[in-house]
């Protein structure tokens, strides 16, 4: 089978069968893609082949997402610290001990807490879209802001109206202008919108929407990781982003001066507008870290 083939495998994590997407060979330095929201492993279905020659790349889904299990919610917290958890038990039930992390939307702060867990184990970063200033935080991100200030169950059920096929469909195409706009693919908020039909994978992806406050207490100990260990990092960014403006890239420059920096002509699901682009930098990158 050519290296380059994405394989579709699961695995048993704590007792929840994860599913995950893979490519390269096994043994091959390792880059791991932990998706954002309302996304899955699919994100990744054009990134996992275009890396597959040099590297191991994968893919996780997490718990209630994509393919993976839906655990109850007494077994599964579905909270952003039950998530960073979890994809550390998947990196070690795998036995990874030295990997890439490539850092977006909600895949950011889980990843941002991995490297945290074990710092030795980071061979770099590549950060899209997954933000840890928030005083770069964009116009979109106030509803949000509001609940997390005022928790009430009217805030919490006007959260839920988005956990829809249109709520994700905003989601996915953001701020984009209308001439990227048709490179992006239905499938995403058509595949996510048919999960959520399942009133239990909505309401798992609900509590994990309503815990997105939690993170903000992170964010100045995910900053001094980045202040104390300098991992090699690229940033690529695209500024089409309601959450995640132009701004919350530079501010990486605080803690990373020598991050190298790139801006593109799209927004916050850059790999389905400028994949070729992203590829060619994350491949120059890659190389440099592994001549």
């Amino acid at each position: 089978m050519a290296e380059n083939a994405v394989r579709h495998r699961t695995v048993d994590v704590d007792g929840i069968a994860i599913f995950y997407r893979e490519a390269g060979p096994v043994d091959a330095p390792v880059v791991l893609l932990p998706h954002g929201y309302p996304s899955s492993s699919f994100q990744f279905r054009h990134l996992l082949p275009a890396l597959a020659d040099r590297w191991h790349v994968i893919a996780p889904d997490y718990p209630g997402f994509g393919y993976s299990a839906l655990p109850d919610p007494d077994r599964f917290a579905y909270t952003f610290d039950a998530h960073a958890h979890l994809l550390q038990r998947f990196v070690d039930t795998l036995g990874l001990t030295r990997y890439v992390i490539y850092l977006q939307d909600y895949g950011s702060q889980f990843g941002l807490r991995l490297a945290m867990a074990a710092p030795q184990r980071v061979a770099g970063l590549v950060i899209q879209n997954g933000d840890i200033y928030p005083d770069q935080h964009g116009p979109k991100y106030e509803p949000l802001k509001r609940f997390w200030r005022d928790p009430t169950d009217e805030g919490r059920a006007e959260l839920a109206t988005a956990i829809s096929e249109d709520g994700f469909r905003g989601e996915f195409l953001g701020e984009l202008p209308d001439r990227l706009t048709d490179r992006v693919s239905p499938d995403l908020w058509r595949l996510s919108g048919a999960l959520v039909t399942d009133p239990r994978r909505r309401d798992a992806w609900l509590r994990l929407l309503a815990d997105q406050g939690s993170t903000v207490a992170w964010f100045p100990r995910q900053q001094e990781y980045l202040r104390t260990h300098r991992p090699p990092t690229l940033i690529v960014w695209g500024p089409h982003d309601g959450y995640m403006p132009e701004g919350a890239a530079r501010a990486y420059l605080r803690d990373l001066p020598d991050a190298d920096l790139h801006l593109l002509d799209g927004g916050h699901w850059l790999l389905e507008t400028h994949l070729d682009e992203v590829v060619r930098l994350v491949r120059d990158f890659l190389n440099r870290l592994q001549p």
